[in-house]
């Protein structure tokens, strides 16, 4: 379960990182490799927080607008929490940035296409929950 945890964290690290690199607006300070990796990791951590935390009520309160809109809506709210994502790592002193909403919305898009194909890539035995079987 800690390495399911630590390989997810990881991934979404990795997906930041090339989305840094891709996407005009997001950008990752600290310097030399170690700090900016520790960077990429702390984001990851914030990420997956507010995607576990934030995402499931933002989508329960807006459910008649994700039916409206057949889902697109979904692109929307997700670089709202991309920005948010940004705001959270500036409240907290972690050199990430994103400069307005464009740039949360194709950095979501990269994070999420990144992280799909790199989940694709890794076993799944590494991503198993242990349960009644």
């Amino acid at each position: 379960m800690a390495l399911a945890f630590v390989i997810k964290v990881v991934v979404t690290a990795v997906a930041l990182w090339i989305a840094t690199m891709i996407v005009p607006g997001l950008a990752v300070g600290g310097g030399d490799s170690s700090a900016m990796i520790l960077t990429l990791l702390v984001v990851a951590l914030i990420f997956g927080l507010v995607n576990a935390v934030i995402k499931p009520i933002v989508k329960t309160v807006g459910c008649a607008f994700y039916l409206l809109t057949l889902g697109l809506i979904g692109l929307v709210v997700n670089a709202l929490l991309f920005l948010l994502v940004g705001w959270i790592a500036d409240q907290l002193g972690v050199p990430f940035t994103v400069d307005g909403f464009w740039a949360a919305f194709w950095g979501a898009i990269v994070v999420a296409v990144v992280g799909f194909v790199l989940h694709l890539i890794i076993p799944d035995r590494f991503d198993q929950r242990g349960g009644i079987g």
